[in-house]
């Protein structure tokens, strides 16, 4: 989903024509979600939600003329015109329900560990927003984005504008080293790519990058679970072959995508939480821990079961994946 608008004449209108008939379509599917608010259950409105994500995207727009932009390419301008819109997708699209949000530390930088979640980096998204909203511009965490979705064309300097950066170990160190709070994703790949069988089971955090930054910046970690990210698109299977012709790992196949075409990138409005766990602070170990192999792969395993714990609780406490 692209953050920015076309002109009535080019790709906004197409979108928004594209928006009108997946809405007809899930009308035609679904007539129970058309007459969900008339039946007087808790459930919400598909339609009424769907109506205004098209309304939304018709409406937003961008300017030729930017704000304040940080060295990383976050522009203060772009992400304040995207706020409607992220608001939207937080409060009623997903409804994300954000607890322990004052586990984090309010001042200096941290860095927050959490689990993949899905194809396109929502996820980093909205906790980016949920900590951030409201705050000062320097406040709001920067989430880190893996190599492949920035190669994609046009991905990049979207999400550069609204606090994505390109996930690599100088860049979080250079956030932290300036007090920023940082989001990290450290199954990488294998995470977005994991099928819906394998959904919410974390896979290995590669070779503990996120320990040793944490240990050589002095800064603390903070556990993240996020749950319902990965119903927004469901993989089904993925098809690799054809995938790295085009330079990609792989292209999804999901219950919307490639069946409904460009419709199927719609996120589907599942409901979401993220939990924020206790602080872990490894600043007594001093930066020459970061050396030691053993205790940087016993820690980092101790986080990735500590996010999986989380995680199932997380699970077991949602009533469905709808809300």
């Amino acid at each position: 989903m692209a953050l920015g608008g076309e002109e009535e004449g080019g790709g906004g209108g197409e979108l928004r024509r594209a928006l009108d008939a997946l809405r007809d379509e899930i009308r035609a599917r679904l007539p129970l979600a058309s007459v969900a608010g008339e039946s007087g259950g808790a459930g919400p409105d598909w339609m009424e939600l769907f109506d205004e994500l098209r309304r939304r995207v018709s409406s937003l727009g961008m300017s030729e003329r930017s704000g304040e932009v940080d060295e990383f390419g976050m522009d203060e301008l772009v992400l304040r015109q995207a706020e409607p819109l992220l608001d939207f997708l937080m409060d009623r699209w997903w409804r994300v329900d954000v607890q322990g949000a004052k586990n984090v530390p309010p001042a200096g930088g941290c860095l927050l560990v959490a689990n993949g979640s899905g194809l396109l980096p929502y996820d980093g998204l909205m906790i980016s927003h949920a900590l951030g909203r409201g705050q000062p511009l320097d406040a709001r965490p920067r989430f880190l984005v893996a190599d492949w979705l920035i190669t994609l064309p046009f991905v990049q300097p979207y999400l550069a504008r609204v606090g994505g950066v390109r996930a690599c170990r100088e860049n979080a160190q250079r956030l932290l080293a300036r007090g920023r709070r940082v989001v990290a994703f450290p199954e990488g790949v294998k995470g977005a790519a994991k099928v819906f069988r394998e959904r919410y089971r974390l896979k290995r955090f590669g070779r503990g990058g996120v320990v040793r930054v944490a240990i050589e910046s002095g800064t603390p970690l903070v556990p993240v679970a996020v749950v319902g990210a990965e119903e927004a698109h469901p993989i089904l299977f993925k098809i690799e072959t054809v995938a790295r012709i085009v330079g990609l790992p792989f292209i999804p196949v999901t219950p919307t995508f490639p069946a409904l075409g460009p419709f199927g990138l719609v996120p589907l409005p599942s409901k979401w939480s993220v939990h924020f766990g206790q602080a872990i602070a490894l600043d007594y170990l001093g930066s020459e821990a970061a050396d030691d192999e053993l205790l940087v792969s016993r820690l980092t395993e101790e986080l990735r079961a500590q996010i999986q714990t989380m995680v199932e609780q997380a699970l077991h406490e949602r009533r469905s994946v709808w809300g």
